[in-house]
């Protein structure tokens, strides 16, 4: 029976996911194996030594302390392109909200309603002119990133009839795939900011993209360029962007993140968040989540884990080793050492690496000896291990 604590509410098709005869779900569970989160913070939680898996419903992971999961060996996993379709319809919503101030034009059609005498049909034919904004086709659009949202972006972009520049240091091949032979990718950032209308960022966030969008940047970006953040906020300094707005570098400036500092000046569009807030986004995250949570901790395979690599592997033979460990010389040897030393057999085997961590699974022709599955944790540089 496997324990799973649920740290936010969680769309109820993903909970059927975990069939109440070998899950016990819920937010007052505890000494859990596994833990369902959206966005509730864990960096303060105590995680008890039964836990195995953290399974985020969505794509970021800034709430969750990676580090300290992984030196425990806990296992983090995201859903990353499961709320894309959503993120993609908002950009979309984003361009046109930061092109025609429709916004602004709709705050004023009801103040006119609320002034006592005014004509609202007269006073729209007279006014609306304060509200015109450009119309994004044949405008260029610079997706930075191209992971799955970014992708979706690029190629809508495409459909609209817009020129579309792609930046991704890290662009995978399936991602390259998933692209539009139309669209310019380009190796040198510079270049999307010296061509685009419209820049619409899908970074995640971490050290290497904080203000990736900066002053700096700024000044290589045309004039009246609008830009869109529904990533992440870190990825955007306020304060330059402000100074942006200000000069009339940037004309529009559309965030995802509202704060105290941005959200009321000019020329910002501040929107609560809503990046991946539609009910299909939500069952799709959900779903997602608890199928890699729960293959984890039935069949110990990571599909999708921000900390340790992707390791997949059909179950055979009589017991499961899983062994998460650093990525060091002589680990492997030393457990199929020890395995050996025993007389069992080595069914099938697979290890995959990412960064300094490592994760082995064994499949063995018997039954492993508590003695020596003793012994396998005791190898130097084995972080944690269980067995299936």
């Amino acid at each position: 029976m496997f324990n799973i604590k649920t740290m936010n509410k969680i769309a109820a098709v993903g909970l059927e996911r975990l069939p109440a005869e070998n899950y016990t779900v819920g937010d007052g569970v505890a000494n859990e194996d596994g833990i369902l989160v959206r966005s509730a913070k864990l960096h303060d939680y105590q995680f008890p030594a039964s836990l195995w898996g953290i399974a985020r419903a969505g794509a970021g992971v800034n709430n969750i302390p990676i580090d300290k999961c992984s030196e425990a060996g806990i296992v983090v996993f995201n859903t990353p392109g499961a709320n894309a379709n959503a993120v993609k319809e908002l950009v979309l919503c984003a361009m046109l909200l930061a092109s025609r101030d429709i916004i602004g034009g709709a705050e004023w059609v009801k103040e006119q309603a609320r002034t006592p005498g005014v004509d609202v049909a007269a006073a729209v034919e007279k006014g609306k002119s304060a509200f015109v904004g450009p119309e994004v086709y044949r405008k260029t659009l610079g997706v930075v990133g191209l992971g799955a949202i970014g992708a979706l972006v690029a190629n809508i972009g495409l459909s609209l009839g817009m020129d579309v520049y792609g930046y991704d240091p890290y662009l995978s091949v399936d991602a390259a795939l998933r692209l539009d032979r139309h669209i310019k990718v380009v190796k040198d950032i510079d270049a999307l900011y010296a061509n685009s209308d419209y820049i619409t960022l899908h970074l995640p966030y971490m050290e290497a993209t904080k203000n990736t969008v900066s002053a700096a940047a700024i000044a290589k970006m045309k004039d009246g360029v609008r830009v869109i953040n529904l990533a992440r906020g870190g990825l955007v300094n306020d304060a330059d962007m402000i100074e942006a707005l200000k000069s009339g570098k940037v004309a529009r400036y559309v965030t995802d993140f509202p704060d105290n500092e941005i959200t009321l000046a000019d020329g910002v569009i501040a929107i609560p968040h809503l990046g991946a807030s539609t009910p299909e986004s939500e069952d799709n995250c959900a779903v997602m989540a608890a199928n890699q949570l729960r293959d984890f901790l039935e069949n110990g395979n990571i599909k999708n884990s921000v900390n340790f690599p992707n390791v997949i592997m059909e179950r055979s033979g009589a017991q499961r080793l899983c062994v998460i460990h650093r990525n060091v010389p002589a680990v492997i040897a030393q457990i199929t050492t020890q395995l050996s030393e025993d007389g069992v057999n080595v069914e099938n085997m697979t290890n995959k690496s990412k960064g300094e961590y490592a994760y082995t699974m064994v499949d063995t022709g018997s039954v492993v000896d508590e003695k020596i599955i003793e012994d396998i944790r005791k190898v130097p540089g084995v972080i944690r291990m269980r067995v299936i």
